[in-house]
């Protein structure tokens, strides 16, 4: 069998000779696991002549011998990718330069599974991460992506999920730092939301089978990144259309669960496209059976209008209804009152519904300058059901409440990428534009069951967000430093009339600016070390009633985040380690029985990681990583208050079969130790847990593939998500503060069929 790669990037070293009468163009074509390519045609033209085609060696070299200073396109193709161009200008001098390509072909499906660290500050994960694996429930995807960052249900499946990384919660990812998701360009953090700053509830309508390739920044260290990036950016990106006009897959296993997705990719010439459907039903092991019902629609339209320039349309339509055991009290479950599974309000739960509609525009000129523009509106409904305290504030009606969010959201994204030289030094220079409009109407209201009782808070926020950014790298002594620097700047406009207190109304503006830089220095080519050292300052917006409400706080807080590190690719083994030192101006608290806002801070975490894969065979690989915080604490006052609500330690491994005699498959490891809930009490901590899951498939035809996915293999007792606060769980029981958790699921099997026909 050929073994098709997924994302080919394009490594070229050019060199030129002493002699005149001997210039030479030398290069390599690797993958993004650092694997040569072998076969590959590489053509080479100067102006409409074209001057040859040199296939790559074992070992993925190249060359082309007797050439003048001139300008030349150089171009590779190999089975399973998209043709890949780029224009190269050769001096009249000794030189070299590392270019770097990368395009995916959307008509392939990669045999390689295996993650790559390119840098210490990125990460790639190309689709077979995600494509290979059955999944049910969205927390899965994130646990593909590793990179130190531990996410949990919430409430069973439903809702948004928790993440957790670098020592600091960052509730459902846009407080405290957040973590930045794009998909398509498009965020995925809400602002302003009925259920806290910067909800990825959004991301449910994501299905895994359209997963091209996701990029993980490991901090705020691009300009083009702004509000919510203070911990880093994970941009997802869809394919264009799939490797088979048509595609099924069906899935089912215990706990009533099942899914099914279908998708229709029709060939048309200069055309991308597709139409999928993705449905599932889960009741997960709760007593109070989740009825998790989730259905989404996702559709693409590109043409290439030329060669170099393509423009499309995205659309993608999700909904998601679900019923929820809520955390539930430990003390309970530990005395044998309350069932792990159990529940004690049996109406939580939520139901969303959300639409958006994009498009985009991509040219690539003779020079190698690109631009790119994209925009999008979006349109939501949001309604969460919970009950976090049960009787503790009303032992007559107890504490329920609704949160409502109806929002509709545009965007729009401009970037030019500009190759030049600056002071004989080989450099590019990007810079682009980002907008994002949202209006909201926004509320909290008591209920019974799910009807809602009254009024406790209702708003129509408007909030705007421009910004502007440019980055310039540029590549000294042969490749060997590479320095960064970019600038950004984001403006916000919050506006709030409260429809409860119209004295809380009001219009406030904020902007803040952020800068970047990056050195990295490989002492020598012949050792592919590299050393790197990287600043960025992020930021997170505040929810816009926070800002009109207390207008004496801060309006955007500010993350500062130093790394120093090292990364290694040698041909089958990829090494990467760092240190880093993360500064916040403040962390933000959000209050949901009433819908306030505590602010806390400053605060400080650091600590290190590492990471490493190795391919033992070109079947089988290794790779795995850990982060370990030194501490993470509060600045200043008089004694010292631990940052608490997230672990300390995150580690992940997999050993990893692709494409032996038709069966690819993984186990996978993920790790997490004890950590505080409480930043004065030590002895109130949450639960680690180690998990074991694994996957399995088997190519029983060029149609037909079949797939297991065995999740949490040993069994383990586990919670996904803990926290610490007082409750009551009856009109006459006492008030305690106790820890309140999500059960994770227990040992349960999913087995799919995949069915492909009308191949390529």
């Amino acid at each position: 069998m050929t073994r098709k790669l997924y994302i080919l990037p394009l490594l070229f070293s050019a060199a030129l000779g002493l002699s005149a009468q001997t210039l030479e163009l030398t290069g390599q074509v690797t993958d993004p696991q650092g694997r040569t390519v072998a076969g590959a045609a590489v053509h080479l033209r100067r102006g409409a002549t074209d001057l040859g085609l040199a296939k790559t060696d074992a070992d993925g070299h190249f060359s082309f011998r007797g050439l003048s200073p001139d300008d030349y396109l150089l171009a590779a193709e190999a089975p399973g990718f998209t043709r890949i161009s780029r224009q190269l200008r050769f001096p009249a001098v000794n030189s070299t330069g590392d270019l770097q390509f990368q395009q995916v072909s959307a008509q392939t499906q990669s045999l390689v599974i295996t993650a790559k660290t390119l840098e210490p500050a990125i990460d790639l994960r190309n689709s077979e991460v995600f494509n290979r694996t059955l999944f049910t429930r969205d927390d899965q995807v994130f646990q593909q992506l590793d990179a130190g960052i531990n996410a949990g249900q919430h409430e069973g499946g439903g809702k948004s999920l928790e993440i957790r990384r670098f020592g600091f919660n960052l509730d459902h990812g846009g407080v405290n730092g957040g973590l930045k998701v794009l998909l398509d360009d498009v965020q995925q953090n809400q602002g302003t939301q009925g259920h806290g700053q910067g909800y990825l509830g959004s991301l449910k309508s994501l299905s895994p089978e359209l997963i091209q390739d996701a990029t993980i920044i490991n901090g705020p260290f691009s300009a083009e990144y702004g509000d919510f990036s203070g911990l880093g950016v994970v941009h997802i990106r869809q394919r264009e259309s799939m490797p088979d006009p048509f595609t099924a897959r069906l899935e089912g296993g215990n706990y009533d669960t099942g899914r099914g997705f279908f998708a229709y990719s029709p060939n048309a010439a200069k055309v991308d496209s597709y139409i999928a459907y993705d449905g599932s039903y889960a009741d997960g092991p709760f007593i109070n059976a989740g009825r998790y019902r989730r259905d989404n629609i996702n559709a693409n339209y590109s043409r290439a209008l030329s060669e170099k320039t393509k423009i499309g349309f995205r659309f993608i339509f999700g909904r998601n209804d679900f019923y929820s055991s809520g955390q539930i009290p430990l003390d309970l479950v530990a005395a044998g009152t309350l069932d792990r599974f159990g529940y004690i309000d049996p109406s939580d739960g939520g139901r969303v519904k959300l639409g958006t509609l994009s498009a985009y525009y991509s040219t690539v000129r003779k020079n190698g300058d690109t631009l790119r523009v994209d925009g999008f509106v979006g349109r939501s409904l949001f309604d969460l059901y919970s009950n976090f305290t049960y009787f503790l504030n009303d032992p007559v009606n107890g504490d329920a409440f609704q949160q409502h969010d109806s929002r509709l959201q545009q965007g729009a994204n401009a970037q030019y990428t500009h190759v030049h030289k600056l002071a004989g030094a080989l450099a590019t220079f990007t810079a682009g534009s980002n907008f994002h409009d949202n209006q909201i109407n926004v509320g909290l209201y008591p209920r019974e069951g799910r009807t809602p009782t009254g009024v406790t808070t209702r708003a129509h926020a408007h909030v705007t967000n421009e910004a502007g950014y440019g980055q310039e790298t540029v590549s000294l002594w042969n490749g060997r430093v590479i320095l960064g620097a970019g600038l950004r700047f984001d403006e916000f406009r919050y506006s709030v009339l409260d429809l409860v207190n119209p004295a809380d109304s009001g219009t406030k503006p904020a902007g803040r600016w952020q800068g970047k830089g990056s050195i990295a220095y490989t002492p020598s080519h012949r050792a592919p070390v590299t050393f790197h050292a990287n600043y960025g300052r992020g930021i997170n917006s505040i929810d816009a009633r926070g800002v009109v409400q207390q207008p004496d706080q801060p309006r955007l807080a500010t993350t500062d985040f130093y790394q120093v590190g090292t990364a290694s690719n040698f041909r089958r083994l990829s090494i990467s380690t760092d240190a880093f030192l993360i500064n916040h101006s403040n962390e933000q608290v959000y209050i949901p029985d009433d819908g306030s806002f505590e602010f806390k801070g400053p605060s400080r975490s650091y600590g290190y990681e590492a990471k490493a894969s190795v391919e033992l065979t070109h079947h089988v690989s290794v790779n795995g990583g850990l982060t370990k915080i030194g501490n993470s604490y509060f600045l200043g006052g008089d004694h010292r208050v631990y940052v608490d609500s997230a672990p300390h330690f995150v580690a992940n491994a997999a050993l990893t079969v692709a494409a032996w005699n038709g069966w690819s498959g993984s186990l996978r490891m993920r790790a997490i130790n004890h950590y505080r809930l409480d930043g004065d009490n030590p002895s109130i901590f949450a639960s680690g847990h180690t998990v074991l899951d694994m996957g399995v498939s088997k190519q029983v035809s060029h149609r037909v593939e079949l797939s297991l996915a065995l999740d949490n293999l040993t069994n383990r007792d586990y919670y996904e998500t803990q926290n610490y606060f007082e409750s009551r769980v009856s009109p006459d029981a006492p008030a305690i503060a106790r820890i309140h958790a999500t059960p994770a699921y227990p040992f349960s099997a999913v087995l799919g069929m995949t069915m492909r026909f009308g191949g390529r």
